[in-house]
């Protein structure tokens, strides 16, 4: 049915059911994943320790001609499935804990082959301190060759993807849920812009709805693929404290900009400050912490 293992972990990415751990388990008892198209029920269930009726579903899906026919109008439709397993997969993103197996991108993909990204996150409710932030700290940023990183949210997320173009620079939106389901939705028009001129990537199919629980899995991505964070603006239990907790894990940099004390936006910044995030004042404090990997 297929001809190598890259076409044959695609199509089960595409399974219902079929979580990190299911393909993990597969590749540990068939590394070319051959085998796996000639189990019967009761191997998967054996293999996996799954329900009959979620061996029914993997099974159908696993045969399935309407998933091979899908996977195959990919490429007319501008959207590229990359497997850890191709040279273009992100280098930094394989280090850390489960990287995706897949991930889809419509943009330019020559870019994931770049070192030099930073990721930018932050609330979805900025103030226009937040706002100007951002604007002294882009420039400076893009200048010095960094592609900014950032998830699509309303807020610092989009201020940040729009502002990188405005400045001629280059960006990547990490989404959660496939690209037939943009969210939010008041971004889609940003999102057709960075799908034709930037990169948009997602770890699951184009067709697939977003759930609650995508986001924080978008998050690890988001920070896995940079080499360091920058929190602009927070409140104390945001997404952005986890893509700066998710940053930590994984050994990368954060930073963070500092706020008043008297605004709910500042709060998980200077939380993140009294933990040992660095400060952030200039663009060069981002800059001069990577010194040693880019000197001039």
């Amino acid at each position: 049915m297929y001809s190598s293992v890259r076409e044959r972990l695609i199509h089960l990415h595409h399974c219902r059911g079929v979580n990190w751990k299911t393909i993990a388990r597969f590749l540990e008892v068939d590394p070319s994943l051959s085998s796996i198209f000639s189990f019967s029920y009761s191997d998967f269930a054996q293999l996996l320790s799954i329900s009959p009726e979620q061996c029914s579903l993997l099974f159908q899906d696993l045969h399935s001609l309407a998933i091979q026919s899908m996977i195959k109008t990919y490429r007319d439709k501008n959207i590229h499935a990359i497997t850890i397993f191709d040279r273009c997969y992100p280098p930094l993103l394989k280090h850390i804990f489960e990287p995706p197996w897949v991930l889809y991108a419509r943009g330019n993909i020559e870019w994931l082959s770049s070192f030099k990204m930073i990721s930018i996150v932050g609330t979805r409710k900025p103030t226009s301190e937040g706002i100007e932030s951002l604007r002294l700290l882009l420039p400076p940023l893009i200048s010095n060759g960094w592609l900014i990183v950032s998830g699509l949210a309303v807020g610092i997320d989009a201020a940040a993807h729009e502002m990188t173009i405005e400045c001629g620079g280059k960006t990547i939106a990490v989404t959660a849920g496939g690209f037939q389901h943009i969210y939010p939705q008041q971004n889609r028009k940003l999102a057709e812009q960075l799908m034709r001129d930037h990169l948009i990537l997602s770890e699951y199919p184009p067709h697939t709805k977003p759930q609650k629980w995508h986001f924080p899995l978008r998050n690890r991505i988001i920070s896995g693929l940079s080499l360091g964070t920058v929190v602009i603006q927070a409140k104390e239990r945001s997404g952005s404290l986890i893509t700066a907790a998710l940053a930590l894990e994984q050994g990368r940099e954060v930073f963070a900009v500092p706020g008043s004390i008297l605004i709910e936006q500042s709060k998980g910044t200077n939380f993140l400050i009294q933990q040992g995030a660095k400060l952030v004042r200039s663009a060069a404090d981002i800059i001069e912490e990577f010194f040693y990997l880019f000197p001039k």
